[in-house]
């Protein structure tokens, strides 16, 4: 499909958004089956809730500007969460699979947070000051998960630092 004006563009990209938050919200529910550290688990889940209140904000921008959104390629979210899937089940270790899957949500996150970021900048130029307030609260929401997701890592190496401290103590 030909993008013929910044409006059009501003609908796909708003639907590329759209489409990517729903996957994401199946992705990080079907992640959040696979881990066995509750704090993360319930990290997962709440970002799933987050991104399904995400969706409704992003229609809700939809019916603000009097637009539907348009059907876009999901290819690179598929090909993100195969490879996801595929490298998660090949990791034993279980320290390593929670940074692994921390560091993977938070790489899903920051793709969203320069989405929202473009498409906030991208509802002002075009006029649609309301539209840009309800992109900001999902960019907050999304700046805020990556906050907590590196709060976490921060505290799982934390807390392998100290086991490792503890271990040539003891030696």
């Amino acid at each position: 499909m030909a993008v013929k004006n910044p409006k059009e563009l501003f609908v796909r990209l708003l639907s590329g958004v759209r489409q990517g938050t729903e996957q994401g919200t199946k992705l990080y529910k079907e992640i959040s089956q696979l881990v066995e550290d509750p704090e993360i688990k319930e990290v997962l889940e709440a970002r799933a809730f987050i991104s399904e209140k995400g969706v409704s904000t992003i229609d809700e921008c939809f019916r603000v500007i009097g637009e539907k959104p348009v059907k876009v390629s999901t290819q690179v979210q598929d090909v993100f969460a195969d490879e996801f899937r595929k490298e998660f089940a090949e990791i034993e270790d279980s320290a390593t699979r929670r940074l692994y899957l921390l560091a993977r949500a938070n790489q899903l996150n920051q793709l969203r947070v320069a989405e929202y970021a473009s498409l906030v900048a991208a509802a002002d130029i075009s006029g649609h000051s309301g539209v840009g307030v309800l992109l900001s609260s999902c960019l907050a929401d999304r700046l805020a998960f990556g906050e907590r997701v590196h709060r976490i890592v921060r505290q799982i190496a934390e807390m392998r630092m100290g086991k490792k401290v503890a271990e040539r103590v003891a030696a």
